[in-house]
């Protein structure tokens, strides 16, 4: 299933889109500001080193999930990690179809870890070199987010370090067309992100994911 994973994450960070806009667009209009030329390039190695971070957050992922499988023999851990993965990814379709906001709780999870790297991350402001746009962007990978912390669940239920860090890419590839082109398109891109029909069959498709991975689960049991 994992590449069922794969797909999922990117479609749930694609169609989260108007997440990414509301979330960290504002952050991404100041750091463009401040960037120097060429601005493209700049804010392209400033992504690629938040997607770093969700692909070193996915590796670990997947290595407690298979230190998890060490007790197996105990308890069915496979099962209950697959079950919580498709679990999240309900409550995912929920959240993208704008039925269900409790994403938004997940993210104050984050939120301690986070006042300690930010001030790190002031530091590295105002960036003059494209190594200092990737350092800055791999810090800004760990701001809290619960679209993150809800793929985070399907990296683990992987089960395998190479597997939990695909599945981050694709999430973090996922996000790349929102907040690559906020600076140039916001007002044109979050209208079209935010529109409630659009949401609803993004969602139903993020959904349908989890049921399917469900009804997978149970008809093998």
């Amino acid at each position: 299933m994992i590449e069922l994973s794969l797909w999922s994450a990117f479609l749930v960070a694609l169609l989260g889109g108007g997440h990414c806009v509301g979330m960290c667009g504002g952050l991404m209009v100041a750091v463009g500001m401040q960037l120097p030329q060429p601005r493209w390039a700049y804010l392209l190695i400033y992504n690629l080193g938040r997607i770093t971070s969700y692909i070193l957050a996915g590796a670990l992922a997947g290595w407690i999930g298979a230190s998890g499988l060490l007790f197996d023999v105990l308890f069915p851990v496979q099962k209950i990690l697959y079950l919580l993965s498709n679990l999240m990814l309900l409550l995912l379709g929920l959240y993208l179809g704008n039925v269900w906001h409790g994403l938004l709780f997940i993210e104050k999870i984050g939120g301690k870890f986070w006042r300690k790297i930010e001030p790190i991350g002031r530091k590295l402001f105002p960036i003059r070199n494209l190594p200092m746009a990737y350092l800055a962007g791999v810090l800004w990978g760990w701001l809290p987010c619960g679209l993150v912390y809800s793929v985070l669940v399907a990296a683990l239920a992987s089960a395998k370090p190479i597997h939990g860090a695909a599945i981050m890419l694709m999430f973090g590839l996922g996000t790349l067309p929102a907040l690559l082109s906020v600076g140039a398109a916001s007002h044109q891109l979050k209208p079209f992100l935010q529109n409630e029909k659009l949401r609803l069959i993004c969602g139903g498709m993020v959904t349908m994911f989890g049921v399917v991975g469900l009804y997978r689960l149970f008809s093998l049991t």
